[in-house]
């Protein structure tokens, strides 16, 4: 089996490159510039030389053409296009050019060149929106509160299209919050587990965040990539909800983190307006029991582990 990944060296992508290897596969991964491209992650997994990195723009059909036609992969997991909700604030054209025409490329390029190929595409739960205080399903609609979230909306309505209208095997995995050491710092998650070390270690003060009452559904990113390669066995493709059901508030997550390092939160984090996003879900969590019925999944692990191992993977960083 050779398997294309769109996007393989950020976190999902590494994850799911490092899972493939080790199923025996063949790995083929993509990144906008392979001769530039930060393989960090893959050397941190160590898996780097083990996978073929190559060059592959999704915006640009061409790219994508060619490099279907050149590596003739049996499996396609587009994780590819921008992955920040707070970026596409300030580049919606971006979002909406990386994700969903990317995802669009994509499809257009299996169509040509072999329709047997099996596409999984990464979906968001930020799809949903605000759901007030009900988990969300694969029947929840759609209330896209960000470019990111219009992206993967439009998406994976490409998808489905492109499922019925031609009858390819491409289906959306809708992945709520997942969270591991691979996180860039960019991300909330990340900033909080850094910057609670860093208070520990007396590198700094105070630690400086936006809105600490939404909550989130997280899990572990390297489970959830076990899921996308499910996704792509039974017969038929079915879009299912990704998630661990359970939901905390940002609050919970910063209390964990510094208590991991014995301090109380209270005293060293400060709430900044100016870090609060131009919209946002308040509450978001999701609804596996579609994803267990149909794949026998169910997440084993929950914000608790997520953060207790973020946290150890820091200090471990430190020391080295």
């Amino acid at each position: 089996m050779k398997a294309l990944i769109a996007g393989a060296t950020g976190q999902d992508g590494t994850y799911l490159a490092a899972h493939l290897l080790a199923l025996g596969h063949e790995v083929v991964g993509t990144t906008r510039d392979a001769g530039s491209a930060d393989t960090g992650r893959l050397r941190a997994l160590g898996i780097d030389g083990q996978l073929n990195l190559v060059s592959m723009l999704p915006s640009d059909y061409r790219s994508v053409l060619r490099t279907l036609a050149q590596h003739r992969p049996d499996h396609i997991y587009f994780l590819a296009g921008q992955t920040s909700v707070g970026l596409s604030f300030d580049q919606p054209v971006e979002a909406i050019e990386s994700i969903a025409t990317g995802t669009l490329n994509v499809l257009e390029a299996i169509r040509f060149v072999n329709p047997e190929i099996r596409l999984f595409n990464a979906g968001s739960s930020e799809c949903f929106g605000d759901t007030g205080t009900a988990r969300a399903s694969e029947q929840t609609p759609f209330r896209p509160l960000s470019p990111y979230a219009v992206a993967k909306v439009t998406a994976q309505n490409l998808v489905t299209n492109y499922r019925i209208a031609y009858d390819l095997y491409a289906c959306t995995g809708v992945l709520f919050n997942h969270e591991s050491p691979l996180r860039p710092d960019r991300f909330v998650t990340q900033k909080i587990i850094r910057g609670a070390h860093a208070v520990a270690i007396g590198k700094t003060k105070q630690l400086s965040l936006g809105n600490l009452d939404i909550s989130r559904d997280w899990g572990w990113a390297p489970e959830y990539v076990t899921v996308m390669v499910k996704m792509l066995a039974p017969a038929q493709p079915t879009d299912l909800v990704i998630a661990t059901g359970r939901s905390v508030s940002l609050s919970y997550f910063v209390e964990r983190a510094f208590r991991n390092f014995d301090l109380d939160w209270r005293e060293f984090v400060r709430v900044d307006d100016a870090l609060r996003r131009p919209s946002d879900i308040h509450y978001g969590a999701g609804d596996p029991s579609l994803a267990k019925q149909v794949l026998g999944w169910s997440a084993q692990f929950d914000v608790d582990y997520v953060v207790d191992q973020m946290c150890a993977a820091v200090v471990r960083s430190a020391a080295s």
